[in-house]
């Protein structure tokens, strides 16, 4: 499969800037909260290379997928018009399937 474009949504660009301010408080240190999360982006990246080598997630959304980061956090992103589109990123060991289905109730019908 040909390498593919890889965009964020708003969601998952909070999510990176939260995961930022959590590492910064942490650590105490912009280097390491901005190495991490750079080497969130550059994983991020690399998912264009092999789009379809996420887990199938359907049971979250519709044609979402999942990678692992690091031990410490996950990707979740849908192959779209021959784009990657990440959606969103949780960290440190949040529930986000738990998460997802919340925000699917509050959805509006």
């Amino acid at each position: 499969m040909q390498q593919l474009p890889v965009y964020y949504l708003r969601e998952a660009l909070s999510d990176i800037e939260n995961i930022f301010a959590y590492v910064l408080k942490q650590s105490q240190s912009a280097v390491v909260a901005i190495r991490f999360v750079e080497r969130i982006y550059n994983r991020c990246e690399k998912i264009g290379n092999a789009p379809s080598g996420g887990v199938k997630r359907d049971d979250l959304a519709q044609g979402i997928r999942l990678v692992p980061f690091e031990k410490t956090a996950v990707i979740l992103y849908r192959i779209e018009n021959q784009t990657v589109q990440i959606t969103n990123i949780f960290a440190g060991g949040r529930d986000y399937a738990a998460i997802l289905r919340h925000k699917e109730n509050d959805d509006p019908v």
